[in-house]
Formats: C-alpha cells, sequence, structure tokens
C-alpha cells in the first residue's frame, strides 16, 4: 500500500511551542483581563462587548483545537502534553470571563433585549443572548465557578485524558514477535475471517479485563464529579443539562427514543439475517462489522478522494469543491500508527478559517464512509465560519446532520451504479452503519442514564459497569446477538466527558435528520442544496427544533422520525429478502 498523508498544522501554528503560539497564549489572558475590566464600566458599549468576547472565543477554539490535534496523532509526546495543559491553564482565565460575561448579560437584560429587536445591532442574536441567559441561571457563585474550572484540568479531564492515553496506545501480543494495540485489535471486527475477529475480540477483552480498575476510578471520578457539579448548578438530572445543550426539549427526545424503540425489530431482522448470510446461528458483538458476501469493494486512499469528491459534486458543484481544497491542501490525517487515537474527528480552527480531519483509514468502503462523515462535518464548517462565534457554535444534535448526510451521498452514489453482489454487500454495510447510530446507541444512552442513578449512591466496581453494560446491550440488540462487548464502556471515550453527558442521541437525531432531509431532496433536486446550505448556516442561531421548522420538519413528531426509519427498514428488507434466495 502507498504511504498515507500526514495532515499540515503549519498554516495554523508553525509548532506547540512556536512563538505564535505562545503569543497567543497571552494575548487570550490579555484580551480576556481587558474585557472583564470593560464589563465594570457603566457606559461601556454593549454591541462592542459582545464581539470582542466572541473574539476572545475564537483564539482559546484556535488554541484548543491545534493542540489536540498535536496530541491525538501522538498521545505519548511530551510537547504536545504540554501545550494542552498550557491551553488549559489559560482556558480558567476565560471561563472566568464567561461567568462575569453571564452575570455581566443579566445585569443589563433588558438593554441587550433592545439591542436584539428588528433592526437593531445585535438582531441576530437573539436566540443565542436568551440561550446565555438561561445559562447565567444555572451558575453557582463566582469562586466556586472558577474552583469547579481549576479542579477539572486535575479531575474530570485528567480522567479524560488517561482514558484516550491507555485506549490509544496499550497493546498485546498478536502472533511471535508481534504486537497490537487495542485500536488495531478493533480494526480486525471488519476482517472476513471469524475466527480472526473472534481471537482480537477476544484478547481486548482481556485487555480491557486486565486494566478494569482504572478505568472505572477514571469514570467514577468523571460521573461523580458532574453529578455533584449539575445538582449544585440547579440541573435535576445530567440530562437536563444536556438537553439544554443539544438545544431540544423533553418532548423531542422522547418522540426520536420511542421511534427506535419501536424499530429495534427491524434492526433484529437484519442482525438475524446478516447471522444467516455468515452461515451462523446468531451473530456475536465480533459479527456486527464482519463483511458480508464477495461483493466487498477496496480503495487505495487517491480512488477514496477521487469517489468522494465525484459523488458530492454531483450533488453540489461546491461541496465537491471544498472536498478537493481539503484533500489538496492537506487538511485530513488518515494514517493509522502508534499513539494516534481511534476513530475519527473534524475540528475547525476560526482564525484560519479552515479544519482538519483524522481518521484511521482502512482502505474499505467503510474507509471511504467515514471521510465522507468528516468531511460533511469539515463543509459545515465552512458555511458557518464566516459567522461570529456565538452565531455559528451549533448543538451536537444539529452537529451531525452535514456528517450523515454526506455519508449517505457517499452510499447513494456508490449503490446507483454497481452489480447485485457489490449492492448487497453496500446495503449491508449502510444497515451495520444504522444499526449502530440507532441501536447502539441507545443502549449507550440507557448504561449512561442507569450508571447516573447508580454513581449518585457511591462508586461502582468495573463488575458492575460492566454488568450495566451488558443489561443495556441485551435490552437492544436482545435475541439478536449471543455474545455482548461488556467493556464498552471502556472503549468509549465519551462517556469520560463532564462538559456533555448522554454523548450518544444527538447521533441518532442527526441519522434519522438527515435521512429525512435526504427524502425531501428527491422531491425537489433542482433546489435542494440550496436549502440545506442555508438550513446549515442557521444551526448555530437557533433551537434544533426551529432549525428544523425551516425545513417543514415537525422533531417533535413521532411520524417525522419515523420517515427514516421506513428509508432503514426498505433496506432492510432488501438485504433480508436477498439472504433468503
Amino acid at each position: 500500500m502507498a504511504t498515507l498523508p500526514r495532515w499540515d498544522l503549519t498554516p495554523i501554528y508553525p509548532a506547540c511551542d512556536s512563538k505564535m503560539f505562545l503569543d497567543d497564549l497571552d494575548k487570550v489572558v490579555e484580551l480576556s483581563h481587558r474585557l472583564e475590566e470593560k464589563l465594570s464600566c457603566p457606559t461601556c458599549d454593549l454591541t462592542a462587548t459582545v464581539h470582542e468576547y466572541e473574539l476572545i472565543l475564537d483564539y482559546l477554539e484556535n488554541l484548543n483545537a491545534y493542540s489536540t490535534c498535536c496530541l491525538t496523532t501522538d498521545t505519548s509526546n511530551p510537547l504536545y502534553l504540554k501545550a494542552v495543559n498550557q491551553v488549559e491553564e489559560k482556558s480558567l482565565v476565560v471561563q472566568h470571563l464567561q461567568i462575569c460575561f453571564l452575570n455581566f448579560l443579566k445585569d443589563h437584560e433588558q438593554e441587550f433585549v433592545l439591542l436584539t429587536q428588528d433592526g437593531g445591532p445585535l438582531a441576530e442574536y437573539g436566540y443565542v443572548l436568551t440561550e446565555l441567559l438561561t445559562q447565567q441561571e444555572h451558575l453557582m457563585e463566582p469562586a466556586l465557578e472558577d474552583l469547579a474550572s481549576d479542579l477539572a484540568r486535575s479531575g474530570t479531564d485528567a480522567f479524560s485524558r488517561l482514558q484516550e492515553a491507555m485506549s490509544s496506545s496499550i497493546s498485546t501480543e498478536w502472533e511471535e514477535g508481534g504486537t497490537k494495540t487495542v485500536i488495531e485489535l478493533r480494526n480486525e471486527a471488519f476482517n472476513a475471517d471469524r475466527s480472526i475477529r473472534k481471537k482480537a475480540f477476544e484478547k481486548e477483552i482481556s485487555i480491557w479485563k486486565m486494566f478494569e480498575i482504572p478505568f472505572a476510578s477514571s469514570l467514577n471520578g468523571v460521573k461523580g464529579a458532574t453529578l455533584s457539579l449539575d445538582k449544585k448548578r440547579g440541573y435535576e438530572t445530567p440530562l437536563d443539562r444536556s438537553l439544554s445543550q443539544a438545544r431540544i426539549n423533553r418532548p423531542i427526545l422522547t418522540a426520536l427514543l420511542t421511534t427506535i424503540e419501536k424499530n429495534l425489530p427491524v434492526f433484529r431482522g437484519y442482525l438475524k439475517a446478516k447471522a444467516n448470510a455468515l452461515g451462523l446461528e446468531r451473530c456475536a458483538f465480533y459479527d456486527l462489522f464482519a463483511p458480508v458476501g464477495k461483493g466487498a469493494s477496496s480503495y487505495t486512499y487517491e480512488e477514496a478522494k477521487a469517489f468522494i469528491i465525484k459523488q458530492f459534486s454531483q450533488f453540489s458543484p461546491e461541496l465537491g469543491s471544498f472536498a478537493n481544497q481539503a484533500f489538496e491542501n492537506n487538511w485530513v490525517d488518515p494514517e493509522p500508527r502508534k499513539g494516534k487515537v481511534g476513530g475519527a474527528y473534524d475540528t475547525s480552527f476560526p482564525l484560519a478559517k479552515q479544519s482538519r480531519i483524522l481518521s484511521n483509514f482502512d482502505y474499505s468502503f467503510n474507509g471511504v464512509s467515514t471521510l465522507a462523515h468528516e468531511l460533511g462535518h469539515a463543509y459545515h464548517d465552512s458555511v458557518v465560519l464566516p459567522k461570529s462565534n456565538l452565531l455559528r457554535t451549533y448543538p451536537m444534535t444539529l452537529a451531525e446532520t452535514a456528517s450523515i448526510f454526506s455519508e449517505y451521498i457517499v452510499f447513494q452514489g456508490a449503490v446507483s451504479n454497481c452489480s447485485k453482489e457489490v449492492r448487497r454487500t453496500l446495503v449491508e454495510h449502510f444497515l451495520q452503519d444504522a444499526t449502530q447510530v440507532c441501536v447502539d446507541i441507545l443502549s449507550r444512552f440507557y448504561f449512561e442514564e442507569a450508571v447516573f442513578a447508580q454513581r449518585a449512591e457511591g462508586d461502582l466496581t468495573p463488575e458492575q459497569y460492566s454488568e450495566l453494560m451488558l443489561e443495556a446491550q441485551k435490552k437492544t440488540y436482545g435475541d439478536a446477538l449471543d455474545v455482548y462487548h461488556p467493556y464498552m464502556w471502556a472503549v468509549k471515550g465519551h462517556y469520560y466527558s463532564s462538559d456533555f453527558s448522554f454523548y450518544n442521541y444527538p447521533y441518532a437525531f442527526g441519522q434519522l435528520f438527515a435521512l429525512g432531509l435526504y427524502a425531501q431532496r428527491e422531491k425537489d433536486p433542482d433546489s435542494f442544496s440550496d436549502k440545506y446550505r442555508s438550513l446549515l448556516e442557521k444551526t448555530g442561531s437557533a433551537s434544533a427544533h426551529s432549525v428544523a421548522a425551516t425545513m417543514g420538519c415537525d422533531v417533535e413528531s413521532e411520524a417525522f422520525w419515523q420517515q427514516g426509519m421506513d428509508l432503514i427498514a426498505s433496506y432492510a428488507k432488501e438485504f433480508s429478502d436477498d439472504c433468503q434466495n
């Protein structure tokens, strides 16, 4: 295989210890202190304070994204870890400023209301400033907020980094004289040879078992701190805070989850058909990503790039041009290597108006689909980056819209012109992803809900975490599996985030919302791309409900979510019927 490229971060900063990086760290502190002084002035310009506050957030976001990019490609590099710590240290000053700014908004609430009226200088900010005022109602005393921010560096954030570092670097013997990291073991889940999938799964489980105590201790620390802080801030549960961050309400979440629950038989039927296709009585957890049939296509990185650009361009020349720009300018880091975190992500740099994409390309269609997914995120960023910080910061529920939509564009391009055998494999791949985003995500939601309930009573043992995970998986996958994964709580770094609990249901929201949008495109393909871009532009300045309403979607209705489910069900039926022939 040809050597895969690595991304180029030099247009952002020359290095983590460069003068430019260090100067921007100092600038964050300088601007924060200057604005904090200004907020105490009774005659300060209210509109100017908002824009100055946004600029500080831009600098911090730029620094944080850069240092994170560096560390996630080499988790053991002391220079990168130092840079992350430096950014975290400076962020404490900004977090203190945020408290001051929210209190300033509250003290001048009526004046800001006037400024956000039609024709006012902050007319676009009506929703986001109202949202900030709501956040202000959940603040602790300033001194306690400062303490919480400071302690997070050595508490919840440190636990999160520990999970990330361990899960990206732990290795075990594979064959005589050779080893595999956990990430490499998990990649074997896509291997066509079941004996290899099983061997990798069992070795992976043994690793998690070996290190279960530090993982459980970390998760206890994160969830315990989250419960304490959310309660102190006046949230009834961590889920209530999560819903506020996601810009949705409980009726929306209920409609979404109820729709998934009602359609679990669709996914279980698909998994039973897959078991039949694999010659099995039932699938094991390590069969979830197993390729079906002989239609699996392999792609060189160059072929993947060309295919994505072609499919994106057919949907929208602008989207295709953007993808080409991302590849040509080395915005993507696709190479799997030791010390690099698993999975994939997109991050943006507001000062440079650029994005970067991390992936672990494996030459399969799954690797192509993952690239398309992250490029969708990056395109979304490109649409909102011209806007100021508060107007472009969108919630996770809407963050997954463009990514999953882009995945589906590539999927449609792949199945539109291929042999029956290849189509069967691609459809099965689509169902794999849909099962993860709906069924597995639902299991993660159940798990996290149960963890918070039990963690409120005290620390959980590794055995308890595994029991809760198994219960959640059995509740969603049901009898479609006969072997489950008790240590997914150690695998998924999302559980170790205190800033955003329930880092799961937004993916299901994004999946079904994107599929619903694609169904609308089929009705009016000529004008859809412009409407789609307009929707993405609004994602940072309105609630998820309002953004969806601009396209005629009622996200509080189960009927809306069922549209996306019906599309998934049609592919599940196609696959099941094909397996019987």
